[in-house]
């Protein structure tokens, strides 16, 4: 079964950057294709990233085009997250998500298995 494992969150002036590492502990994810959500409190859980098993493709959230950069090495089972200038609004719990599918999803509830989520804090 998928165990995953965030890590690389912390706090960051706006602009700086930050890269999330998700890594099934049980080195099982290989092929499942991979997620990163965020949420805030109070808020509902958003699609940030999301990588396929196979070639790669990736798909992003509108919010973080252009900033953030999804990839993966299936040999590590480790999936990573870089976060380029950030802004206060990309403060969130974020969270790492796997899917027994070739093909990525954006909607949290098409994903099987979840991380506990690391906590990202941009500061203006």
């Amino acid at each position: 079964q998928v165990q995953l494992v965030e890590s690389g969150g912390g706090w960051v002036q706006a602009g700086g950057a930050l890269r999330l590492t998700c890594t099934d502990s049980r080195r099982t994810s290989g092929t499942y294709s991979m997620g990163w959500f965020r949420q805030a409190p109070g808020k509902e859980r958003e699609f940030v990233a999301a990588i396929s098993t196979k070639n790669g493709v990736t798909s992003y959230g509108d919010s973080v085009k252009g900033r953030f950069t999804i990839s993966r090495e299936n040999a590590e089972n480790t999936v990573y997250l870089q976060m380029n200038s950030l802004k206060p609004d990309d403060t969130s719990t974020y969270y790492c998500a796997a899917r027994r599918s070739v093909l990525g999803a954006i909607r949290p509830e098409a994903y099987d298995y979840w991380g506990q989520g690391t906590q990202v804090t941009v500061s203006v």
